[in-house]
């Protein structure tokens, strides 16, 4: 089937979602978190932060996409600053009772997925992902079901009932040698939800796939023209790219990979200047690593290479040192998820986690 007939009947699946109205939700609500402090405010919100982690037998993730405060304080505090799965791995190995997670819906979710016998909470609950919102499960059930001879891939970013209906989970730093594997074992793959993810995939290890057409709010703004601008003020600057991105900004990139790779390329490469293509909450990891480099932000607002209209995640940003506190003081928003989901969603991502220790996932990679 052609690219263009698969986009088509993707789409055809695709009911309409007001992301743009859930957008700007998301934003007023990350004013009241980003808003600036009175005097004293951070001092005693963090310091109150820490004393009820202790007294609730809690630890705190954060995602590389939260505020540069809630990722320094998850480190002060012995929790951990990682991608979703990560957390999530995290928190299954840590001994706390509760896992407080400073992410998105579905990052919440996985921990639970994971950690079962934990109470996870999260500041907002209602802080969700682009992609997660256009992946409903009705739908993509039946887009499924339409195609039962399909082997069902799913990005992490994902609900628990997406995942759940799935047959593998998959990160983007473990996409390549999955499906690898299952292309030779000769499975036909349905890819879901983000269509720049999937079609980067597909590109690097020449296996057709069907693909859903959800995409990043963050990475699908990127412009190739602002890049190319900003290169010319930083020619030595290497350019790094998460595949979430768009074709024309893979396609430009010295480095293509996961936030935890794009972390390693910063300390690993001999550039002393990045041009980085992913949200910037990234920069705080980075610059930890490696205080004397440079990192620029890669432009969403075409030619001229000026970083004024960067669009920042509005739903990360809903994750903020006050409703962090009232979270540990009232209970938070607690995710739970139906046991009988809960134990079909672990099985796509046990499959995952068992073939990243396996022989397969270094040959194919």
């Amino acid at each position: 089937m052609a690219a263009s007939q698969r986009e088509t009947l993707c789409k055809k699946t695709l009911s309409p979602v007001p992301v743009a109205e859930l957008m700007e939700q998301a934003r007023k609500a990350a004013e009241l978190q980003t808003a600036e402090y009175v005097s004293g405010e951070r001092a005693a919100l963090t310091a109150e932060i820490k004393s009820l982690l202790q007294q609730e037998d809690a630890v705190l993730v954060a995602h590389y996409y939260t505020s540069p405060e809630l990722q320094q304080l998850a480190e002060e505090t012995g929790g951990h600053v990682a991608d979703s799965l990560e957390m999530a791995r995290f928190g299954s190995e840590h001994p706390a009772g509760t896992l407080v997670v400073a992410g998105v819906r579905f990052m919440g979710e996985t921990a639970k997925i994971l950690n079962p016998e934990k109470r996870i909470l999260m500041p907002d609950a209602e802080a969700t992902c682009s992609l997660d919102l256009e992946c409903p499960v009705d739908r993509f059930t039946e887009f499924c079901d339409a195609h039962p001879d399909h082997t069902v891939v799913v990005y992490a970013n994902t609900s628990a009932a997406v995942k759940a209906r799935a047959d593998w989970v998959v990160t983007s730093g473990i996409a390549l040698p999955i499906v690898r594997y299952l292309a030779e074992k000769g499975e036909k793959i349905l890819w879901a939800p983000d269509r720049h993810l999937g079609s980067y995939v597909q590109g690097a290890t020449g296996v057709e796939m069907l693909i859903w057409p959800g995409s990043c709010v963050v990475h699908e703004l990127f412009k190739a023209d602002g890049i190319r601008e900003l290169k010319k003020k930083y020619p030595d600057a290497a350019i790094l790219v998460h595949p979430e991105s768009p074709a024309d900004i893979v396609a430009m990139a010295d480095v293509v990979g996961s936030t935890t790779a794009l972390i390693g390329a910063g300390s690993t490469l001999d550039a002393t200047e990045f041009i980085v293509a992913t949200e910037p909450g990234i920069f705080y990891k980075m610059q930890q690593a490696e205080p004397d480099k440079t990192f620029l932000e890669a432009p969403t607002g075409g030619a001229g290479g000026s970083c004024e209209s960067c669009l920042r995640c509005p739903w990360m940003a809903m994750n903020g040192l006050r409703n962090l506190a009232a979270a540990l003081r009232g209970g938070g928003d607690e995710i739970l998820v139906d046991e009988d989901l809960r134990k079909r969603a672990l099985i796509p991502l046990q499959r995952m986690m068992d073939f990243a220790r396996g022989p397969h996932a270094r040959r194919n990679s």
